[in-house]
């Protein structure tokens, strides 16, 4: 059976249950024509301001015939609760999964349980299929590694196999043989060269193309925030409740701005862009990441999924071009070449 997710979840648990898992932000935004699935929800009445991502979701589970889903509603998008309103109404499956606010380990033990209940599950064999992807999960964090220590992977790259831990693309053992063949390729490149360090925080981007364009204007993105999250790479030696709760993106932001000025600091990172969806609550953080972050950052906004539009393009050709003229004011170099990047 496959079970769709709104964002990443205890998906060991749906392994453990011998289902597939989908998650739909990434069946949707690889589409060959994502704007459909947000015309096609605004057609069946979900308002023009409503997020993007959540319009997409909401096609996706009925394009695609999903009749399952787990739905995070707390720790995530607030717009969640209502698209799973809309579903329900159609015969679709909703079982909701609540990150606690304060990361209190006993009310997450509580979900995860919970969610294993609904699954036909144990706690104990959700923690075995946890073991199992231990290595997954390693190989992809080398594969981040390998982007700002070794300056061989590009942040398109690394924004891709990252993003695909909240699934594994549905089959790890597939997955783990595609990470196999891209590492094994990936160290035999020159290493990338490059002006700045770029790091890109906020929600997986809907942009289409900023990878490229940022890396086509004398930068390098050596860091991507929300998506190294999901590798749970900090954890990898922790039981599944305490990987969950070392997991940032869903509680309070403290979490991820200590995260953040830690990785700063270790990929030796110039600037940051903080990506914002259009009509999120998360937007709000903003002014808390530049109250807090001591380096320079450009905030950019997305709606719907398209190419950068010509106005933020300038905005981020001037931004590199600032942190470059910055860089070399301040006497460091002006190029990150070949062995560790530092």
């Amino acid at each position: 059976m496959k079970v769709g997710l709104t964002t990443t979840i205890p998906v060991e648990v749906i392994l453990a249950a011998g289902h597939q898992p989908v998650d739909l932000n990434n069946i949707f935004i690889t589409d060959e024509a994502p704007a459909r699935h947000v015309a096609r929800a605004e057609s069946d009445g979900f308002p023009r301001t409503a997020c993007a991502w959540i319009k997409g979701m909401y096609s996706v589970v009925l394009d695609h015939g999903i009749r399952t889903i787990v739905a995070v509603t707390q720790g995530d998008c607030s717009q969640t609760h209502a698209m799973i309103e809309t579903l329900k109404e159609q015969g679709v499956r909703v079982i909701p999964f609540a990150y606690p606010y304060d990361r209190d380990e006993e009310l997450l033990r509580t979900q995860i349980q919970r969610l294993c209940d609904h699954f036909g599950v144990s706690l104990e064999q959700a923690e075995e299929q946890r073991q199992r992807l231990r290595g997954l999960r390693s190989k992809v964090a080398e594969i981040d590694r390998l982007t700002w220590a070794e300056n061989l992977v590009n942040g398109r790259e690394n924004h891709y196999y990252q993003v695909c831990c909240s699934d594994f693309n549905g089959d790890p053992k597939r997955f783990e043989k595609t990470l196999d063949q891209f590492l094994a390729a990936a160290r035999q490149r020159e290493p990338f060269r490059s002006d700045v360090r770029i790091g890109v925080a906020g929600v997986p981007t809907i942009y289409s193309d900023l990878y490229e364009f940022v890396e086509a204007n004398q930068a390098r993105v050596v860091l991507n925030e929300i998506q190294r999250q999901f590798t749970m790479a900090d954890c990898l030696d922790c039981d599944l409740v305490e990987q969950y709760r070392c997991y940032t993106y869903p509680y309070e932001l403290s979490g991820r701005l200590r995260d953040l000025k830690r990785q700063i600091e270790l990929r030796e990172i110039d600037g940051l862009i903080h990506y914002t969806q259009a009509f999120c609550f998360r937007q709000i953080q903003d002014l808390l990441l530049k109250r807090h972050l001591d380096l320079p950052i450009l905030t950019i906004e997305g709606e719907g999924p398209m190419p950068l539009d010509a106005r933020t393009k300038l905005r981020v050709e001037a931004f590199v071009e600032t942190l470059v003229a910055r860089k070399r004011r301040c006497g460091r170099r002006a190029t990150h070449n070949q062995g560790n990047g530092l």
